[in-house]
């Protein structure tokens, strides 16, 4: 009897040189993507069915003698097209389907590998013998510029992958892979963490959180957790590397005469010298009143911004005529 050659490697989007490590990748990606309990209506039907395949290629990839033994048959085979075991393969055993799959693999997997319980011999039980530890996991914590240098601790609420309550993580269920998880072993969660944030972190900065990573298997430790620190945008200042930058804005004869003007830091705000003559677009440096780093602080660049009032009294427009006689003889 002739079935219908699957070809596993296509399925799950691999070389048929792929790497274990790659096999897997590829298979967690589809098996997530693909979860039923993600789609609706026929759509779930169709994500069922492909969960299916998805499923099978990788019993057979992911298990050493398996992939071997499916390897055997050649690179030249099509998907869909009819197979019939090959005249001149010596030591290779076939089974004979009864149609149907009983362990939810198709015809073509019981006619290489043989019906009932696909799993007696599967790489994913023998993996999983003994303690697995949880997979790292790495997310985003978005942080204030004073929450990042004043450091503290701050509450949030993260999405998780959790061991299966149904599979136990194995990603099998009577014997065919677990429904609820799509074979994968995890289920999304979510759980809120109380983290202790170092003063002076930086954009960039990862904080580490032992333990709170995916769940272990078997008894396996939990994996980490990594907190990449993200910025928010600040009202006042902008952020570069170290340096801080924030603006200052002058009348005109401030920025002629010269003046001691107050100026927002971290710290709390400053009087800051400003030299007479000053010009518009002008940077002046406040030394040390950047972000920490691991030589100091780094500083505040403040830039010279001149308004020119929109209304004057007759007194100042009087003056500022004068002015303009005097300026012309120069």
């Amino acid at each position: 009897m002739s079935v219908a050659f699957r070809d596993y490697y296509e399925i799950l989007g691999v070389s048929r040189g792929a790497t274990e490590k790659e096999i897997k990748t590829a298979y967690r990606k589809l098996a997530r993507k693909w979860h039923p309990d993600l789609h609706t209506g026929k759509d779930k039907e169709a994500a069922e069915e492909k969960i299916k395949q998805i499923n099978e290629a990788y019993e057979v990839l992911s298990d050493k003698e398996k992939r071997e033994k499916y390897d055997r048959l050649g690179a030249n085979w099509r998907d869909g097209q009819d197979f019939q075991p090959p005249p001149d393969m010596d030591g290779f055993h076939f089974y004979t389907s009864q149609g149907g799959g009983a362990g939810g693999f198709s015809d073509f997997f019981e006619t290489l590998f043989g019906g009932g319980s696909p799993f007696g011999r599967s790489a994913r039980t023998t993996r999983r013998a003994g303690p697995v530890r949880g997979g790292d996991v790495e997310s985003e914590l978005e942080l204030t510029l004073e929450e990042a240098y004043r450091g503290g601790e701050k509450s949030l609420r993260i999405s998780t992958r959790e061991t299966c309550q149904v599979c136990g993580g194995t990603g099998i269920n009577n014997n065919t892979f677990c429904r609820r998880c799509g074979g994968t072993g995890e289920t999304a969660g979510y759980k809120t963490l109380t983290v202790k944030i170092p003063h002076g972190v930086h954009e960039g900065s990862r904080i580490r959180l032992k333990g709170q990573g995916s769940e272990g298997l078997s008894g396996g430790a939990a994996g980490d957790l990594y907190l990449k620190v993200k910025l928010l945008p600040h009202s006042v200042f902008k952020v570069k590397d170290e340096d801080l930058e924030t603006e200052v804005v002058l009348r005109p004869e401030q920025a002629v005469l010269g003046d001691q003007v107050s100026v927002p830091t971290l710290d709390g705000p400053v009087l800051m010298k400003v030299p007479p003559g000053v010009r518009a677009g002008k940077k002046l440096r406040l030394r040390g009143k950047g972000l920490p780093h691991h030589k100091g602080r780094g500083d505040e660049y403040v830039i010279i911004r001149i308004d020119i009032p929109e209304r004057l009294t007759e007194e100042e427009e009087k003056l500022y005529r004068q002015l303009a006689v005097l300026r012309k003889g120069v």
